[in-house]
């Protein structure tokens, strides 16, 4: 059932949180951008704050409401408190000439996130699938899923960047949540349309001052985000997905990679901000005195030369082969790998690119340069 939460009481939310031993993560200002940290208090909230996105621009300004969800997403995701971005896996130490291998136990905390969007349930559920499965599991990021409490939002409002209609992974929240949330502003009345979805959910909810919600808050929260919905699937950046696949395959050779090359860097950030992306390496560092060696776990990038480095040289030694493995391998291959879209629309890659790359810029200039050429073919 749907509640109303008041917005002057969201603290008590998430301090019934906090007391059930969860670290509590969520939005906050820091470093004149909105991303996840910490949260103690509601005042750690970026309340009354919105961000503007565009290709390769990013800038927080005031709204003209005191909205604490008001704004897209920031340039880190929920990843790095599941899969850490560095982290120790073993040790060695050697003592009276034998060498012992000790392997690191950590110490994972009970964790919550408070403003997940459905997109990042969606790329939470990926890595999941990716981490979590399979013959090649991670461990830590085993544990730390395994205790996490979600409390996702409906959005109602979005970036210009955002393009999650085109994947299906929003704005509504379609994937389980332990609680599931809508921010409503209406005039002077501010509060959250609120709902249960697991055992540990409706317990906190039992801590809650709430009371059941009229038919038309109901009707009205639900018609925000159609509203929203249908702006997105309006909006310059969505695009047909439904045969990504194989049209990137067709399209290995398109002239487009080179010009795409000409532009990027190989700076990684698509990759780094990306919720999704989940490419890791390892160092070995030994002490000066050869009595010491430990081994870390570090995220990687397929932009990076090393990344695919093996005897005899890299195999994606230039930009136009690592853009376009990043590319298929996100909106392609992933398919064969797990059965889904690596691509969850959030935006990240397209808003925190330095020189401004836009996947469904680059998407519909493939799609233009294959159905010229199917033209070109059909012609007598």
């Amino acid at each position: 059932m749907d509640y109303r939460l008041q917005a002057s009481d969201l603290e008590c939310l998430i301090q019934a949180i906090r007391n059930k031993g969860y670290l509590l993560y969520g939005p906050t200002l820091i470093d004149g951008a909105i991303t996840y940290g910490e949260i103690h208090s509601v005042s750690n909230l970026p309340q009354g704050w919105t961000d503007d996105q565009q290709a390769g621009q990013y800038r927080v300004m005031r709204r003209g409401d005191k909205a604490y969800f008001g704004y897209a997403v920031g340039p880190h995701s929920w990843k790095k408190y599941l899969q850490l971005p560095r982290r120790p896996v073993w040790k060695v130490a050697k003592q009276n000439q034998a060498i012992e291998i000790i392997e690191v136990q950590e110490t994972v905390p009970k964790q919550a996130f408070l403003g997940v969007r459905s997109c990042e349930l969606h790329a939470i559920a990926i890595q999941d699938r990716i981490l979590s499965q399979g013959d090649y599991r991670n461990e830590s990021y085993r544990q730390r899923r395994a205790q996490l409490f979600t409390v996702a939002l409906n959005c109602t409002s979005a970036a210009d960047t955002c393009f999650c209609t085109s994947m299906n992974t929003g704005p509504e929240v379609t994937l389980p949540s332990d609680l599931t949330m809508t921010e409503m502003i209406e005039g002077r009345e501010h509060f959250f349309v609120i709902s249960g979805g697991s055992e540990a959910g409706t317990k906190i909810m039992e801590k809650l001052p709430l009371r059941p919600i009229s038919e038309g808050e109901r009707k009205l929260a639900k018609e925000r985000v159609e509203r929203l919905a249908e702006e997105m699937r309006r909006g310059p950046r969505h695009f047909d997905s439904s045969d990504l696949k194989e049209l990137l395959y067709r399209n290995l050779d398109s002239s487009n990679w080179e010009k795409v090359a000409d532009r990027c860097l190989s700076c990684a950030n698509c990759t780094m901000a990306c919720p999704t992306c989940f490419c890791s390496t390892v160092e070995d560092t030994t002490d000066l005195s050869g009595e010491h060696a430990e081994r870390w776990e570090r995220w990687d990038s397929c932009f990076t030369a090393d990344l695919s480095h093996i005897s005899g040289g890299s195999v994606r030694a230039d930009t136009r082969s690592r853009y376009r493995q990043w590319m298929t391998h996100k909106l392609a291959s992933w398919h064969d790998q797990f059965d889904s879209s690596g691509c969850v629309g959030c935006g990240r890659c397209i808003t925190w690119c330095p020189v401004g790359i836009d996947l469904t810029e680059e998407v519909r200039t493939i799609r233009a340069l294959d159905q010229k050429q199917v033209r070109n073919q059909e012609k007598p």
